[in-house]
C-alpha cells in the first residue's frame, strides 16, 4: 500500500439497501467529504483505491459476502482501513466479533447523524496519523536496507548496547574498524547521536500505533 498524504480523504459506503446508501451519501456529501457507495462488498472490492486515506462505512447483514465476510477478506489482503459497522439488525456477538477483527466503531441503526459524522472524522483521522507513520517507517527501513552486511552486524550490536571493544571482539575485527563502520552508519542513517539511532531503529521494527490499538481493543 503506497501512501500519498495529499490525497483527499474517502468514506467508502457499503449497504446492499438504496436507500441507506442515498442518504448517508446525501449526509456525508455535505460535509465535503467525498464518498463512493457500493451495493455489495464485491464491488467495493473491485474499486477501492488503497492510494486515498478513508474509512469504510459496513452494514453487517448483506446477501453474498456479509460485513464480516469482508472485514476477514481485507485482512487476508493486508488492507488496514477503519471499519466502522452500521447494522439495523445486530446483537452483541455481531458487534464482538467486528471488534475483535478491528473495527473501530459499531453504530446501530437508527444513529445519530452528528455521531456518525465524528466517528467518521475521527476515522480518517486514524487512518491518515497510520499512512504518516508507515511513509516515517519506509523511510527509515530504506536507510538501513543501504547499510552494508557488516555495517548492519555493527548496527545490531550497537542496539544491544555493546561498546566498540566489544563489537570488535565478536566480530573479530579491530577497532578501529569498528568506528569506522559506526562513522558510516551514522551517517547513512542520518542519526546525530547514539541515541537517536536506536529510537529510529527501534520506532521502525515496531508495530504500527494503529495495529497496536486494535489488537488490544
Amino acid at each position: 500500500m503506497s501512501a500519498n498524504n495529499n490525497s483527499k480523504p474517502v468514506v467508502y459506503l457499503v449497504d446492499d439497501e438504496f436507500s441507506i446508501r442515498d442518504s448517508l451519501t446525501l449526509l456525508i456529501e455535505s460535509t465535503g467529504q467525498i464518498v463512493k457507495s457500493f451495493e455489495s462488498a464485491e464491488a467495493f472490492l473491485n474499486n477501492y483505491d488503497p492510494e486515498h486515506p478513508a474509512c469504510l462505512l459496513l452494514d453487517v447483514r448483506m446477501p453474498l459476502m456479509s460485513g464480516h465476510d469482508l472485514q476477514n477478506e481485507l485482512l487476508s489482503r493486508n488492507i488496514i482501513i477503519p471499519i466502522i459497522f452500521i447494522s439495523g439488525h445486530a446483537d452483541i456477538a455481531d458487534s464482538a466479533k467486528a471488534f475483535r477483527a478491528g473495527a473501530v466503531d459499531f453504530l446501530e441503526k437508527p444513529f445519530d447523524n452528528d455521531v456518525l459524522l465524528e466517528r467518521i472524522n475521527e476515522a480518517i483521522k486514524k487512518d491518515v496519523a497510520y499512512r504518516e507513520e508507515l511513509v516515517k517507517k519506509r523511510r527509515i527501513q530504506d536507510r538501513i536496507d543501504h547499510l552494508t552486511t557488516r555495517e548492519k552486524e555493527v548496527l545490531g550490536l550497537i542496539i544491544k548496547s555493546h561498546s566498540n571493544k566489544e563489537s570488535a571482539k565478536i566480530l573479530n575485527i579491530s577497532n578501529r574498524t569498528v568506528d569506522v563502520h559506526r562513522a558510516s552508519i551514522m551517517e547513512k542513517m542520518q542519526a546525530e547521536n547514539v541515541a537517536e539511532l536506536i529510537t529510529m531503529v527501534m520506532y521502525c521494527e515496531a508495530p504500527s500505533s494503529y495495529a497496536q490499538e486494535e489488537k488490544f481493543r
